[in-house]
């Protein structure tokens, strides 16, 4: 990568250089294993004229996405995130009230996965459409009852379905934005599908959060950028929508929802758009010095948790993980633990079970299993879900076992201690 994908400047400086993994969500069956892995360089650098945080398009979103492990329905806390922001959402529009009729409406979710979200739309009586590409996600998601069509969006999608469907009132687009290469044509993409005086409602890490809080597992593969409100207006605008208000949530370990109207009719932004934007000046990421001290402490969280897994194994004590999320296998990878220092890990997902971690091949086993072994400590890998799941695995307490929490720094708590921090 020499240029910057949405300004095109040459200016591209390094943040953080973790070596080179396989994709993180490229699970291996067991008739894989002595087979070679491609591993790609995970380097992120920021443009110093944009500010856009970015790192190469070395793999496509064809080779991960036609066929997906995540499916969205497995996290409890995000299945009621999605109800929570429907109802907010339809209020806002004005869905049934002062906009349109509700047997009138047109909601479409891009990256819709299994339905999670627009399953409270049907719910509704409101019409509806995904667009998901990955095609086994998207077959749940149509079993579920809610229409879904497997295609990437693209400018000619968006034009596609607009003839066919109408324009959409609202748009959304949560946790999708970073996973397109092409910036400037998925946002084109959404300007297409939404109506001229339409709401578009996208989801993204902020990279303010993912800086402070050394959320350095968040860069895989899939995720080519990284935003700031800043950076997120720019590429906005590059697809003719302009940034009408931004929400700070939680969710991710920090991210902003961005509120977006056709250039025509946005009008002026709220005060919330200059506060984030101050925020994120303040905290230098409009200048290098912002990120100057991120890969040292990036470094830090790596030889914390090799010395607790290494002293924990010459103890003879037992560290499973739980869950396979995409970031666990950057921090796994990052590493470099094997099974040696972590024997395996457990999801939700049946889709995983049976399968093993890209490149540092840990097998992926039903939840049930901690139960039945009583290990010492679960090494909690989807940090992000910190407050659900240490009540969720309040039954380790049981045996006198420890929850560990590598991100933002490494912390082991008692699993009966009900923890707010997200």
């Amino acid at each position: 990568m020499t240029r910057c994908r949405l300004c095109g400047s040459a200016a591209l400086s390094s943040v953080v250089d973790l070596g080179a993994t396989p994709p993180c969500e490229s699970f291996l069956a067991a008739d894989r294993l002595d087979q070679p892995e491609p591993a790609y360089p995970l380097h992120l650098r920021v443009c110093t004229d944009c500010w856009l945080a970015q790192i190469p398009p070395l793999i496509t979103p064809e080779e991960t996405f036609k066929e997906y492990a995540y499916f969205s329905s497995y996290s409890t806390s995000w299945v009621e995130h999605a109800r929570t922001f429907v109802a907010d959402a339809v209020r806002r529009v004005g869905l049934g009230t002062d906009g349109p009729d509700v047997s009138e409406a047109f909601v479409v979710e891009v990256a819709s996965n299994d339905g999670y979200l627009l399953k409270h739309v049907v719910d509704r009586g409101i019409r509806c459409l995904g667009i998901e590409p990955s095609v086994n996600v998207g077959a749940a998601a149509r079993d579920a009852g809610v229409p879904t069509l497997s295609e990437f969006l693209s400018p000619d999608t968006g034009s596609a379905v607009r003839a066919e469907h109408g324009p959409a009132d609202l748009v959304v687009a949560n946790n999708v934005y970073a996973h397109i290469p092409d910036v400037v044509g998925f946002t084109q993409g959404l300007r297409a599908l939404v109506a001229d005086d339409g709401w578009v409602s996208i989801e993204v890490q902020h990279l303010l959060t993912l800086i402070e809080e050394n959320q350095y597992d968040t860069i895989y593969h899939e995720h080519f950028q990284y935003y700031t409100v800043a950076s997120a207006i720019r590429a906005l605008a590059g697809g003719g929508l302009t940034l009408v208000d931004v929400e700070l949530l939680p969710t991710h370990g920090g991210s902003i929802r961005l509120w977006a109207r056709p250039a025509e009719v946005a009008g002026e932004p709220t005060r919330r758009v200059a506060d984030v934007l101050a925020r994120e000046k303040a905290a230098g990421l409009q200048e290098l010095s912002g990120y100057s001290e991120f890969s040292a402490r990036v470094a830090k969280v790596r030889r914390d948790l090799l010395r607790f897994l290494i002293d924990a194994a010459e103890r003879g004590e037992t560290v499973v993980g739980y869950g396979a999320p995409g970031k666990g296998n950057t921090l796994l990878n990052h590493c470099g633990i094997r099974p040696d220092l972590l024997a395996y890990t457990v999801d939700r997902n049946p889709y995983k079970h049976g399968r093993f971690t890209p490149g540092t091949r840990i097998p992926i086993l039903p939840p049930e299993r901690i139960a039945a072994d009583k290990p010492d400590y679960v090494l909690v890998l989807p940090w992000n879900l910190r407050a659900e799941l240490v009540e969720q695995l309040s039954f380790v307490h049981d045996w006198g076992g420890r929850l560990v929490f590598p991100i933002p720094e490494l912390s082991i708590v008692e699993p009966s201690i009900v923890e707010v921090k997200a």
